[in-house]
């Protein structure tokens, strides 16, 4: 079986009886490995999969037997996202074969296998990872299209309910569980990623729209501001507890007000219907990196998002994360670099310490040591006068 190689094979139809469910005349596999972020294969024609064995029967009237395995997670070559995610084994046999086991359950919608293991557990991931990629991939069925989920996690589902619900009218299968053998006519097995781009599809507009009709969200688009305005415009500062937090946030609330703004402060959760309203009720969002910037997805266009960036030379990661990601979405993006003097880190090291005078030689040293320093023990006290003039900014852009 070669990647990218659309293999088809014949069935002769007047020599064998028909099933039902599979009124095919060829069956095709095609599996595209070339893509950084996630492998898929699809399939038309009979085919079967048993939950409890991660197997995939692929029935064609060609001689010879093929397999070949596939994690259904958009993270491929992330060890440490990749390596509880299910592997499914997809095997071609004869028509005749003995070892191919007989269907238990048959369906006329085609079915989407992937995971929702590796890092859905982090709101930035279960979007990039998982659900801007499931929308990209089975949007085009119109609800018509069944999920067969892997690594099922009842807190991940029972979250993203109204998404699933949107994406397919039918209940998802719990697919790790099921000793049934269920056929379909069609199957994509994995989601569709194309580039290495965070948060990213080719029309990332579409994908708003589609969650404010999700969520039921009222605003398009962020308050136009004039001279003559009386109303405030809404700034939404996203909270964190432990890590990154912002320690001065009385003050910084204070200096919003000063400035124009009606404040809220909070910390995200996991009940996206309100999350999705409150977000999308609001014209400026802001908080220090990390997942809860991720809810700006809900941002009626042309609102502003304020990312603060910790110490520690992560201005990529910020600009991958969230920067253009944002202006992909008709979104304005502004963001505020912390000084030395502004990061908790300066209680904890001298000036003259490699963490502040080299933070790259960190990141040489791979993720999980620059991480331990500059996301996980770093907060954050911002220079009030210093940050009015992002404020200001972000003002003088809703004014335009």
């Amino acid at each position: 079986m070669v990647d990218g190689i659309k293999l088809v094979m014949i069935d002769d139809k007047s020599t064998k009886i028909q099933r039902p469910y599979a009124e095919v005349r060829k069956t095709t596999l095609i599996c595209d490995t070339s893509k950084p972020r996630s492998d898929t294969c699809e399939i038309k024609g009979d085919v079967r999969i048993h939950g409890t064995s991660s197997t995939i029967f692929v029935l064609s009237s060609e001689s010879g037997n093929a397999s070949r395995t596939i994690k259904p997670y958009a993270r491929k070559g992330d060890q440490g996202a990749m390596e509880g995610i299910t592997k499914f084994t997809i095997k071609s046999f004869q028509e005749q074969a003995e070892s191919v086991p007989n269907c238990t359950k048959t369906h006329n919608v085609p079915g989407i296998v992937f995971s929702v293991g590796g890092y859905s557990g982090n709101n930035f991931h279960a979007f990039t990872d998982i659900i801007v990629p499931l929308y990209a991939t089975s949007r085009e069925f119109n609800g018509e299209v069944k999920f067969l989920v892997a690594n099922k996690r009842s807190r991940w589902t029972s979250k993203f309910q109204e998404l699933l619900h949107k994406l397919s009218k039918y209940e998802i299968i719990d697919i790790d569980q099921e000793k049934e053998v269920h056929c379909f006519t069609s199957m994509i097995v994995g989601l569709r990623k194309d580039d290495k781009k965070e948060l990213h599809i080719e029309s990332m507009k579409d994908f708003t729209m589609f969650l404010r009709s999700s969520y039921s969200l009222e605003r398009l688009n962020a308050i136009n501001l004039t001279n003559s305005s009386t109303t405030k415009p809404r700034l939404l500062i996203v909270s964190r507890q432990y890590t990154r937090a912002l320690i001065n946030v009385n003050d910084v609330i204070r200096a919003s007000q000063n400035s124009g703004f009606e404040v809220i402060v909070t910390e995200m959760n996991a009940n996206l219907t309100h999350v999705s309203r409150l977000v999308n009720s609001c014209d400026v969002l802001m908080g220090v990196h990390g997942a809860g910037l991720t809810n700006m997805v809900f941002l009626p266009e042309n609102s502003v998002v304020i990312q603060v960036v910790p110490w520690g030379k992560m201005e990529w990661i910020a600009n991958t994360y969230f920067g253009e990601p944002s202006k992909a979405m008709g979104l304005k993006y502004l963001e505020y670099k912390i000084s030395e003097g502004e990061s908790t880190l300066i209680e904890q090291y001298p000036l003259n310490h490699q963490v502040f005078m080299d933070p790259y030689s960190f990141q040489r040293k791979g993720w999980e040591a620059y991480k331990s320093i500059y996301l996980d023990k770093q907060n954050v006290m911002l220079n009030v006068t210093k940050f009015q003039e992002t404020l200001q900014r972000a003002l003088d852009i809703l004014h335009q």
